[in-house]
């Protein structure tokens, strides 16, 4: 079964549930060098931390120079989101078949390329063929860094490394819009993707001559290749129908024929899973437990309410208030910031008291953080009134909610499916992301009345707030201690 994976979870600036549950459901083998086995590990997966983020920040400077309309500024986020949601957990289980080095590589050397082809990239369509191979590589990379990690680190050894890997993420995910906001403002935005060129090209070398070739000595059945095909055919064709809708104002009858098709795909992957049993991408026999779907509902409407705020934020105060990159990027920093200072915390109570009412209370708090956006107005909007309150009660919602999520879905299924419910939530993350990005063509749309582009924004960080009252209302009502 393939695995979860890190670093997307809000589009790359703050880090996604379950990755611990990745490590522990993997087996483990003597560590040979460890210490360099963990810094391959750590800069693979810095790759899709940063690159996540950064784009957020250079979507305007994007629209300027390459003439992207706001479908095409919803791809740039969303190209890159629909093949690590759809493919993170055959990524995965190839890494478990074919071997995890093997697959951590192939992620990398995809990544690579799909970098350069970014930063050469002369138009749109260009652009946006490399962010789709970024995902792939992503997909391919991220689970198996993770994997590695497992199968190299055991006992203390294990939660230390853990521990590294996760600060790490979590500065990457700080200091990502703030890096790329000033590379876009000092030398211009394709640097943000040469930048992955030398980190791409230290953890392979690291992992070509340190990391040891590991795999899952059960043999499992076939990679359900059907599963992943279905899953991201219907997700594309859905997620490509709702950016039409949301960004034209005439989109005619092929959304709505893309939209039946895509449905008709969603519909056919469950069926396929059901035939599959416990070889599927995504075992249904998890959704037998009440917990696991609540935690699943949770996921995708807090996470898709994160999505589209990193996305919507840094675009408003770089359109409206002219602000440059890097401001927008450091806009954001509190939220990265505050979910690293808090998880350790709340993961220890979380094993004391459950995660039931931490993960309710955290959700509740990120619904006042929305809402108090909503104050923003045209004509002047007040960073230290308007903007940074609402980000910190965020920040301190998704502190209180990140470690009992990851913790949550580990206990809401039997031991044989730790590792699908993990990978599977971090994958709903992803999806999620990808959704709200796609709505946000609604409110991209308006930018060229500022009015009308406050105003979406504000309707926006009010269904953002609903979004996140509905996850606090599933884990209130669905998990039990």
């Amino acid at each position: 079964m393939g695995h979860g994976v890190d670093g997307d979870g809000m589009t790359g600036a703050v880090a996604g549930p379950c990755d611990a549950g990745v490590i522990t459901a993997t087996r483990h083998q003597a560590p040979d060098p460890a210490r360099w086995t963990l810094a391959a590990c750590i800069l693979g997966s810095s790759l899709a931390f940063i690159d996540g983020s950064v784009v957020n920040v250079a979507l305007p400077t994007l629209q300027r120079e390459l003439g992207g309309t706001p479908e095409q500024l919803s791809w740039t986020i969303n190209a890159y989101l629909l093949p690590l949601g759809a493919l993170i957990l055959l990524g995965g289980g190839a890494g478990d078949h074919y071997g995890r080095r093997r697959l951590f590589l192939a992620g990398l050397a995809v990544f690579t390329l799909a970098s350069l082809l970014c930063a050469l990239a002369p138009s749109y369509p260009w652009l946006l063929a490399g962010r789709g191979l970024q995902g792939l590589g992503a997909a391919l990379l991220m689970p198996n860094s993770l994997a590695i990690l497992g199968a190299t680190f055991t006992g203390e050894a294990r939660g230390r490394a853990i521990g590294t890997w996760a600060a790490t993420g979590a500065l990457a995910g700080a200091l990502g819009p703030l890096l790329g906001g000033w590379l876009v403002d000092a030398v211009g935005w394709r640097m943000i993707f040469l930048l992955n060129l030398p980190i791409a090209g230290a953890a392979g070398w690291l992992g070509w001559r340190h990391v040891v070739e590991s795999r899952d000595a059960q043999g499992r059945g076939p990679l359900d290749w059907g599963g992943a095909a279905l899953a991201t055919v219907g997700l594309g064709l859905l997620t490509w129908a709702l950016t039409v809708v949301a960004a034209s104002d005439a989109p005619g009858a092929m959304p709505a024929l893309a939209a039946g098709l895509g449905a008709a795909c969603c519909a056919g992957f469950l069926w396929w899973e059901a035939r599959r049993g416990s070889d599927a991408l995504m075992p249904l026999e998890m959704f037998g437990s009440a917990a696991f779907v609540g935690l699943t509902l949770f996921t995708f409407c807090l996470y898709g309410a994160l999505g589209g705020l990193v996305v919507a934020l840094p675009f408003l105060l770089i359109r409206v208030e002219d602000w440059s990159a890097v401001q927008a990027g450091a806009a954001l920093m509190p939220l990265p910031l505050l979910i690293g200072l808090g998880s350790r915390v709340m993961g220890q109570l979380t094993g004391k008291f459950g995660g039931r009412l931490p993960l309710a209370g955290g959700a509740a708090i990120v619904a006042v953080g929305f809402a108090l956006y909503a104050r923003v107005a045209p004509g002047g909007i007040d960073f230290w009134w308007d903007i940074l309150p609402p980000t910190l009660v965020i920040g301190l919602g998704m502190a209180i909610s990140v470690a009992p999520l990851t913790t949550t879905v580990m206990a809401s299924v039997d031991a044989d499916h730790v590792g699908a419910a993990s990978g599977f939530n971090s994958a709903v993350a992803r999806i999620a992301g990808l959704v709200a990005t796609a709505l946000l063509g609604f409110v991209l749309a308006q930018q060229a009345n500022e009015a009308t582009f406050v105003a979406g924004f504000r309707v926006a960080a009010l269904l953002g707030a609903a979004s996140a009252a509905f996850a606090s209302a599933a884990a209130l009502l669905l998990i039990r201690r």
